[in-house]
């Protein structure tokens, strides 16, 4: 449970999948990566961390991401300080941390406007 490599969304929530037993999400909604695309329209966190080079070998992205959707609809994407904090427990082994930051503040400055 470390890495955040897993995390996924269940009801909206961001938790780690690995520390998840499947009868604690029965009748539950959980949202994977592949479940934030909309009508073939990358989610547009998914498109800043394109655009952002917020990747290098892929291995923490999925996580990275669902992290990234969850840190901006609970209102946690005020401050590069702000977003560091709440993305801390995701890592990401290639350092590509200045560019998932740059991708989380896009990301969650189109969707304020």
């Amino acid at each position: 449970g470390p890495c955040g490599a897993c995390a996924v969304q269940i009801d909206g929530a961001r938790v780690l999948a690995c520390l998840t037993l499947v009868a604690q999400v029965e009748g539950r909604t959980v949202t994977t990566i592949e479940g934030l695309a909309r009508e073939g329209e990358m989610h547009p966190v998914q498109a800043a961390f394109l655009e952002q080079d917020a990747f290098q070998c892929g291995y923490c992205t999925p996580g990275q991401i669902m992290s990234a959707v969850a840190c901006i609809r609970e209102g946690h994407a005020g401050s590069d300080e702000e977003i560091r904090e709440y993305m801390a427990g995701n890592l990401c082994r290639c350092g590509a941390y200045p560019h998932i930051v740059a991708a989380v503040r896009q990301a969650a400055l189109e969707a304020a406007s």
